[in-house]
């Protein structure tokens, strides 16, 4: 469980796209040292460990990718290769992180600034190719459950929705496309924001939404009925957490609410995401009660909780006196 040759071996391999290039008739080791100009003995030692794993085999000329290994195919849809990438991904280059795990159990801070001399957003904000990594993979992450997440709530209660941190769109313009009557307001850096705009128009939406190129930490668009916060508290420590609420609270009308949805600490979180928001972002998967804790600072009392996935819940948060908190699973 320990051992570090296989996890290394698979970001290796689909860092050499490995996989994509033995489709089919596949090649002799020598042959593809050549074209990837690395070792032909080193290659020969990682394709026999990849054999041994199932995502090659042996052929009479060299080797070839399994079924199974396809799964590890840029056009596999599976996401697995902008996950393994190796230090050409966000993902893949943050998971190197948890080298310094040790760092961030003594000290309860985030391991990433150790190793790479800066946070993680400042790290995106410096290569646009990790930026550009990060968004197709928070795109990816959540797409398979935007119909669960929009069917699962009742959207419909908002004429205007602030999408905070909103990426490229893909969850709002959903909610929207749904909904025909709401309005929707997505805030996110650039260039996310500039995608975000491509998302919107490519699903008719122009004239129900608006896109504000800046920072989660700066003033909000104010006076809207609900700020959708989604997969974004776990990614701060409690100092951040609660600047981002507090922007919240100071856009939103007296009877707005904020809508959080990520995974929730011993109800929709697993543990090793725990240890990964840690590790990259000195956040975690906070619980109920720490959540009407952070909450409770900016008078936001938690009105209902959602099991929206088996991985997300959404927690509303009204500005009003507290009221029994109801559970509700789509």
């Amino acid at each position: 469980m320990a051992g570090l040759a296989t996890p290394m071996a698979l970001r290796v391999a689909v860092t050499l796209g490995l996989p994509d290039r033995l489709l089919g008739d596949g090649a002799a080791a020598d042959q593809l040292a050549v074209e990837l100009n690395v070792s032909p003995v080193a290659l020969d030692l990682l394709l026999g460990h990849l054999t041994t794993l199932g995502v090659m085999e042996r052929t009479s000329t060299g080797y070839r990718t399994t079924g199974y290994g396809a799964n590890l195919c840029a056009d596999a849809g599976t996401g697995f290769t902008n996950i393994l990438l190796h230090l050409d991904s966000a993902a893949g280059r943050a998971e190197l992180a948890f080298v310094d795990l040790a760092h961030s159990i003594a000290t309860g801070q985030a391991a990433y600034p150790r190793r790479y001399g800066q946070d993680f957003y400042a790290d995106l904000a410096e290569h646009p190719h990790l930026r550009e990594s990060f968004d197709r993979q928070m795109t990816l992450r959540l797409q398979e459950q935007i119909p669960q997440v929009v069917a699962g709530f009742d959207w419909s209660r908002f004429s205007t929705v602030v999408d905070v941190g909103g990426g490229q769109g893909t969850l709002l313009a959903a909610i929207l496309t749904a909904h025909p009557r709401m309005h929707g307001h997505l805030v996110d850096l650039e260039p996310t924001a500039a995608e975000a705009s491509r998302t919107f128009s490519a699903h008719d939406l122009d004239d129900r939404t608006e896109v504000t190129a800046s920072s989660i930490f700066d003033p909000l668009p104010a006076g809207a009925d609900a700020y959708l916060l989604s997969d974004i508290l776990h990614n701060w420590d409690d100092e951040h957490a609660h600047r981002i609420l507090a922007r919240c609270v100071e856009a939103a009308h007296s009877t707005g609410r904020v809508l959080v949805i990520e995974p929730v600490g011993g109800r929709r979180a697993i543990t090793e995401m725990d240890l990964s928001m840690l590790v990259i972002h000195g956040g975690r998967e906070r619980r109920i009660d720490e959540f009407r804790t952070l909450a409770a600072s900016h008078g936001l009392v938690l009105d209902t909780l959602t099991d929206l996935t088996d991985q997300r819940c959404l927690l509303e948060f009204q500005l009003a006196a507290s009221r029994e908190v109801t559970t509700a699973s789509p």
